[in-house]
């Protein structure tokens, strides 16, 4: 079966892996991506998305730029953990492309009602674009087949803070809303990532034996986080929460355990971003979200292999 996904990204390393990922699958045509501050500021977000389709020659996608701060409160970048430039400070060469002139908002309103019902959202940063756009129109995720959002940290673990996730953290009022309103969410928390999608060594030496453009561009863009994670979390390697998020997006089989479950976010500043999934049976809210608690990393792992070896680049 043919997937048709929009991608929602504040493009950074883990996010680049992401959308190689997207373009490198046979299956699946991206309609668009669109852009949000977070991991760096919206320029930066843009350009580090243009030159990540470029580089898979799919520099016909259409990129959108979207919400440049978050809904109510200053950006607070993650340039300490993927670099100034979100790229391990490469300083690559400026893209080619330029983004549409039409802004990620009124994008993704307008796609979701062109093909509604048929097209699958995969968020990878913090949740602005998508929650100004439900405040314009309350129905929008319920236009999405499935919205896959890689935010939170369910087990109460986080990488923010002590309990925040950053994509939440970042935007927790843009989380609440886009997690409250009606549509078929599927949550993929931190808690995946620093379990199932950490390259250690012997990930990283099979990276390096596969040796090509894509393969070099994956280990360079991550120097940065790959030292920031031992300090600050002590995995050895660097983890890849928007890639394990793609890659259940675009299979969904890999999920080895997940519950629908009511997930609140909180907003004030004490325990900004916690994600808290609610097991209550009787007095609990209705599901809102199903929350992925494992997945088949391995299965995970192949498919970035196959994505640096440049099996099916150009063919999404």
């Amino acid at each position: 079966m043919s997937l048709r996904v929009v991608i929602d990204t504040d493009t950074a390393s883990d996010d680049a892996i992401a959308l190689m990922m997207a373009v490198a699958e046979p299956r699946a045509t991206i309609e668009a991506v669109t852009t949000v501050a977070g991991n760096v500021p919206i320029e930066l977000s843009t350009c580090n998305a243009l030159y990540t389709l470029e580089l898979m020659g799919a520099d016909d996608i259409a990129v959108y730029e979207g919400c440049d701060r978050p809904l109510l409160r200053q950006l607070e970048t993650a340039q300490w953990v993927h670099g100034l430039d979100g790229m391990g400070d490469l300083n690559l060469t400026p893209p080619r492309g330029t983004p549409k002139s039409e802004h990620a908002v009124d994008a993704l309103l307008r796609l979701s009602k062109e093909h509604e019902g048929a097209l699958t959202l995969v968020t990878l940063g913090p949740l602005t674009n998508v929650a100004a756009a439900i405040i314009r129109d309350r129905n929008l995720l319920t236009r999405f087949e499935s919205t896959y959002i890689m935010g939170g940290a369910p087990d109460g673990v986080g990488n923010v803070s002590a309990v925040g996730e950053y994509n939440v953290w970042a935007d927790p009022e843009a989380a609440a809303i886009t997690l409250g309103a009606a549509g078929r969410k599927v949550m993929v928390g931190w808690n995946i990532s620093r379990t199932r999608a950490v390259i250690g060594p012997a990930e990283r030496r099979i990276l390096e034996e596969i040796d090509t453009p894509y393969s070099r561009f994956a280990l360079d863009i991550n120097t940065v986080v790959e030292r920031v994670v031992a300090e600050e979390f002590g995995l050895e390697g660097f983890d890849l929460p928007d890639p394990i998020t793609m890659a259940v997006a675009l299979d969904p089989s890999i999920i080895t355990r997940a519950e629908d479950l009511h997930v609140g976010v909180v907003t004030g500043d004490d325990a900004r971003g916690l994600t808290y999934p609610d097991h209550r049976r009787s007095v609990s809210p209705p599901p809102n979200t199903t929350v992925v608690w494992d997945v088949d990393g391995a299965a995970f792992r192949t498919r970035l292999y196959e994505t640096c070896r440049g099996t099916h680049v150009g063919s999404g």
